[in-house]
């Protein structure tokens, strides 16, 4: 099942407490295709990056079978660089630097062979840009989930939901939940974002796992424990990836596989945080996946005793 993707491909400089790094290949669409591969071999890249982008990830994406007719390389401009701090928590940061460079003026051009899509996955990027992309494809795709962030939620509302009307799936953050719906349950919460446009709702929790709603119908996804957390920066793009990439390989949109696939986004994330940047994700092994996903079947896994289900 072909799968596009459109999101940034960019620099980042990060620190946690545990290390610190230069510049180093980061952005939503390079941890969403990557992770995507995995389960779905020729998706499409449409994103932008400047003359400074290394080829060397190019060719890495590639390698795992990425399509990227559609990544625009401007000669004589500098790629997208954000910089952040996180807290010792791990789940709150400061950015230190933000430059849009080539991004401030992306035009999204969808390539002819790409038009053929039947899930695309849409980055984090402005609403607007989100929307562009939906309106030049010819044939709506079978199934459009769509990420964003509360910087939009502040600054660019309507754009967003105008673009909410146009999608099916949605991922977002439990805080940005509560800010785009104005409510502190996220049973509420999910409630009023469905009703914006989006069937399906993903809530992300960080470290405590990931909720999906549909109706008044609602999974839990635990998160895995893990003994080291080094950089949570891309989690939420690899989970993204890994869960539209299960989905494209399916083919099964149901409700009842897209809890099949939080699994599987999440095994992907559990990986990516391991190590900064995509480092941890460019070369797994088919038995590393086969094992991390074996151990969230464990976590979840649970016999309830015959004398407390009888009710004795």
């Amino acid at each position: 099942m072909s799968l596009l993707v459109v999101g940034s491909v960019a620099f980042d400089a990060i620190e946690t407490p545990f290390g610190k790094t230069d510049k180093i290949v980061g952005g939503a669409a390079s941890y969403i295709a990557l992770a995507s591969s995995y389960f779905t071999k020729g998706s499409n890249l449409v994103a932008v990056v400047g003359e400074d982008f290394p080829n060397e990830f190019i060719e890495h994406l590639n390698k795992h079978g990425v399509n990227t007719e559609g990544l625009q390389i401007k000669k004589g401009e500098k790629s997208f660089f954000w910089s952040g701090k996180y807290h010792t928590d791990m789940n709150s940061r400061d950015t230190l630097v933000t430059e849009l460079n080539v991004l401030g003026d992306f035009d999204p051009i969808v390539p002819e062979a790409y038009q053929d899509c039947e899930f695309l996955m849409l980055g984090n990027l402005t609403p607007k840009v989100q929307q562009t992309v939906i309106e030049r494809l010819h044939k709506r795709p079978r199934l459009i989930v769509m990420d964003t962030m509360n910087f939009w939620m502040e600054i660019a509302l309507d754009d967003l939901k105008q673009t909410l009307k146009m999608v099916d799936v949605l991922t977002i953050n439990d805080e940005e939940a509560r800010l785009l719906s104005g409510e502190y349950s996220l049973v509420k919460a999910a409630a009023k974002i469905q009703a914006m446009g989006p069937k399906f709702l993903i809530i992300k929790k960080g470290e405590n796992g990931a909720l999906l709603f549909h109706g008044k119908e609602v999974f839990f996804a635990p998160a895995l424990p893990l003994e080291e957390v080094f950089d949570p920066t891309g989690a939420g793009d690899t989970f993204a990836g890994g869960f539209i990439g299960y989905l494209a390989k399916t083919g099964d949109i149901s409700f009842e596989n897209m809890k099949n696939a939080i699994i599987y986004g999440s095994a992907m994330a559990s990986f990516c945080v391991e190590k900064f940047g995509t480092e941890r994700i460019i070369d797994l092994s088919q038995e590393e996946l086969d094992h991390r996903i074996n151990q969230f079947k464990q976590l979840v896994r649970f016999n309830m005793g015959a004398n407390l289900a009888s009710g004795n």
